[in-house]
């Protein structure tokens, strides 16, 4: 079993990160702010203007380490990684099966299937919890019109049929996300799910929120020795991992939607906490950013019980083993893929 290893997230700018002995070493103005041992670590990620020395970068990607660089408001750039592990031959069937559109088709309705199962999860929780706080009639028809969605993921023959599906699915579920906003919700309006840019604090959370999962479940993939880039629902498309796309559907729900509703509802973050630039772009203050990477990361520490192996796991090791199953489904270990669908 691989061990859950922590992410370095650096979001002070102008920070440099550069090596000493078997460690990592974050100096702000030449000052030392942080020693990080290097085999803590599954991934450093940057944002905005912070350095990396060459020696670090060669050292991190010998220790399997990947360093990301993102734009300061969590935009990719680059990352800086070692060689690729895994046999060539995983990734050659990985490619075959790409080719085919009826494997491609089946693979997206288990990915599908775990992710609306997973949008109603939270839904029918919510309807549990809070009934007497929320529009408890309007997310009841939701829940029962995904269970239809689900209902006809069954019979969805092509990846435009249950793209639409999902589509559909979607849209309902974001429809009746603001009922989830118990608290603060005059200053955490949600009309719906918007990005590029994100135009209110709420989608402003999600979309970054979704980097740090695409970040984390590429880093997965390519641990099994996958390719992050080749998917079979998102196709193939210059710089985008489709393959970390398809995989993060199912975790959407259960892990950031889920995160982004606790941080309002608790009030970890407020309206002050953002701000919009001219062009209409919602944009998050330093320490909102911060509370957002720390409880991302306290979130992946949690323990749940693994509905296939039935075995408990923190949130954090989800990532890779869905990759490990994906891997010996196209080995042909396993007879389908078993999506994370979480009760």
């Amino acid at each position: 079993m691989k061990k859950h290893l922590n992410t370095l997230f650096v979001t002070t700018q102008g920070a440099y990160l550069s090596k000493e002995g078997e460690t990592v070493v974050v100096k702000v103005e030449k000052e030392v702010r942080l020693r990080v041992p290097v085999h803590t670590l599954g991934g450093i990620v940057c944002f905005g203007n912070v350095g990396c020395s060459p020696y670090l970068m060669g050292f991190c990607a010998e220790k399997s380490v990947c360093i990301s660089f993102l734009s300061e408001h969590g935009r990719f750039l680059a990352r800086v990684q070692g060689p690729v592990s895994g046999n060539v031959l995983l990734r050659r069937e990985q490619y075959r099966r790409a080719d085919d559109p009826k494997f491609s088709a089946d693979m997206a309705r288990h990915i599908l299937t775990g992710k609306i199962a997973n949008c109603r999860t939270v839904l029918q929780r919510a309807l549990r919890d809070h009934e007497e706080k929320i529009d408890a009639e309007n997310l009841r028809q939701t829940v029962s019109h995904l269970g239809r969605c689900l209902t006809a993921l069954g019979r969805g023959n092509s990846l435009d049929n249950l793209r639409g599906i999902e589509g559909d699915a979607a849209h309902r579920y974001f429809s009746v996300f603001s009922e989830l906003i118990l608290m603060q919700k005059d200053a955490f309006p949600f009309d719906e799910r918007n990005r590029r840019p994100p135009l209110d604090p709420v989608n402003c959370l999600l979309s970054f929120a979704y980097t740090l999962l695409v970040h984390d479940i590429r880093s997965a993939l390519e641990s099994v020795g996958l390719d992050p880039s080749v998917g079979y629902l998102h196709r193939d498309r210059p710089g985008r991992p489709g393959l970390a796309l398809d995989l993060m559907e199912e975790f959407r729900p259960f892990i950031v939607d889920r995160l982004v509703l606790s941080l309002i509802n608790l009030r970890k973050v407020q309206e002050k906490g953002f701000k919009k630039s001219e062009s209409g772009a919602v944009l998050m203050y330093d320490e909102t950013r911060r509370t957002l990477l720390v409880s991302y990361q306290e979130r992946k520490q949690e323990e749940i019980l693994h509905p296939f192996l039935g075995e408990k796991i923190t949130v954090g090791l989800l990532f890779h083993i869905q990759a490990m199953l994906l891997a010996r489904f196209l080995r042909g270990d396993l007879d389908g893929y078993p999506p994370f669908i979480y009760k």
